[in-house]
């Protein structure tokens, strides 16, 4: 069963679906600014798009195409795209 997840009144959605590396979101990000928390440490690569993020405590880097980011467990991360963006998040 593939579970559908919306959040931001619809701006941010996403499938969840088990892969190879354990459980696993695909999901789509309109453009905007969006602050997500953690209870698992989250392993998350850009698929299209460009994603400006700051991870509570550090300076914000930008991630474009084939590009990744982690997040700790029990932490908060901040996406600014600046377009639409798609996105795999893996949960460890």
């Amino acid at each position: 069963m593939v579970k559908h997840n919306v959040y931001f009144d619809g701006q941010v959605q996403s499938l969840g679906l088990d892969t190879e590396k354990g459980a696993a979101t695909v999901g789509v990000m309109k453009k905007g600014t969006y602050t997500f928390s953690t209870s698992t440490p989250e392993t998350m690569v850009v698929v299209s798009g460009v994603m400006n993020v700051k991870v509570a405590g550090g300076e914000s880097t930008q991630y474009t195409q084939n590009e990744k980011f982690e997040v700790a467990a029990g932490s908060q991360f901040e996406a600014v795209c600046d377009t639409d963006v798609a996105y795999i998040c893996y949960y460890q």
